[in-house]
């Protein structure tokens, strides 16, 4: 049977809802225009390493991923990023400060999908210009010696950006994804995962048996090259507790969970997320949750190791609306609570570590 080596036009079945396809950077290059200065490289070094002490019981603190829901400002990030250095400096004895700097929203229908993906807000998804921001923006909040914490969705971008994060979560609606586990197993840094959207504690439990073993996968290199992967595991993998059908903070629901940690052999802890479901979306309830959980810590609870809090320079959020200038420092995705408004809460949560310390 001779073989035909004529081209074959495939066009009538192949890529035919894609409508254009575009260069993308390589991280390599991304990251010789922007490299991490030996500052930079130790301080994410060192945040990494304090974090995953606290995981394992080696370091009381506790952990607190705090700031926006959402980045979509550099100067307002950074004014946001030198307030909350001051209070994380004046509070380094009990409180583990990472900034939360989220660049990639997952969308329940449709919507901004992010700073990397639409930079300028307005669909014109200059995604290579949203990476180079993206990577600006860490390492200037990194060179004020805060640590930062990030979601990773895209399975692509943390090549873009993975070195300068000191902390990663894998949000609810992909903590069930074998894609986003397997990535979490080849991560540098300490990885939450959320529990699932219907308040399910099991899938973030799987997803840590998942992500603490080796895996095999396709995936892109530093150079850009399509390329098989192949992971250590991560030891440092946590759940997060982020409510469902109900909010799941209460001192039963940390030993629900802890329980099945427990009995799937894995460290009794938890961190919480005060907002999403825990706040029923109503960002003041933050502080709410907050004092529940200093009462838990400071009446000697050992197993709630971090929180985590949406927190602006301003308080609410709003849409983003073409033509319409936007308020400074509000979120436009989730609603958040102010700086002012946080300051308090880190206090309560340092207050309460210092009584669960005095009590050990």
């Amino acid at each position: 049977m001779t073989q035909d080596h004529r081209t074959h036009d495939t066009t009538r079945i192949d890529d035919t809802r894609i409508r254009a396809v575009r260069p993308l950077i390589t991280p390599a290059l991304l990251q010789e225009w922007l490299p991490a200065s030996n500052e930079a490289q130790a301080l994410v070094e060192s945040s990494r390493a304090a974090i995953s002490r606290v995981l394992h019981g080696q370091d009381d603190r506790l952990i607190v991923v705090v700031g926006p829901c959402s980045i979509h400002d550099h100067d307002q990030a950074m004014d946001y990023a030198r307030q909350l250095h001051a209070e994380a400096l004046r509070l380094s004895g009990e409180l583990l400060v990472v900034m939360r700097v989220y660049f990639e929203k997952p969308r329940t229908t449709v919507g901004w999908k992010g700073y990397i993906n639409d930079p300028h807000l307005d669909g014109s998804f200059a995604i290579n210009e949203g990476l180079e921001l993206a990577r600006r923006l860490l390492l200037d909040v990194v060179g004020l010696g805060l640590p930062v914490g990030t979601e990773f969705l895209d399975l692509l971008s943390p090549q873009f950006i993975a070195d300068l994060v000191s902390w990663g979560a894998i949000g609810a609606r992909t903590t069930e994804s074998q894609s986003h586990r397997q990535l979490a197993s080849g991560l540098s840094c300490p990885v939450g995962f959320k529990n699932g959207t219907d308040g399910g504690v099991k899938v973030a439990s799987d997803a840590i048996q998942a992500a603490q073993a080796s895996h095999s996968f396709m995936g892109m290199t530093k150079m850009g090259q399509a390329a098989i992967f192949e992971t250590r595991g991560n030891d440092d993998c946590h759940v997060i507790l982020r409510g469902g059908k109900q909010p799941n903070y209460g001192a039963a629901d940390v030993e629900a969970a802890c329980t099945m940690l427990r009995n799937a052999g894995l460290r009794e802890q938890v961190m919480v997320d005060l907002s999403h479901a825990n706040s029923s979306k109503q960002h003041r309830r933050q502080i709410e949750v907050a004092e529940d959980l200093a009462r838990q810590i400071a009446g000697g609870e050992q197993r709630i190791t971090g929180v985590m809090i949406e927190s602006h320079l301003d308080e609410g959020r709003q849409d983003i609306v073409p033509g319409q200038p936007l308020r400074h420092g509000v979120s436009v995705t989730d609603a958040c609570i102010s700086l002012a408004q946080t300051r308090p809460v880190l206090d309560g949560l340092a207050r309460a570590v210092r009584t669960r310390r005095a009590r050990a």
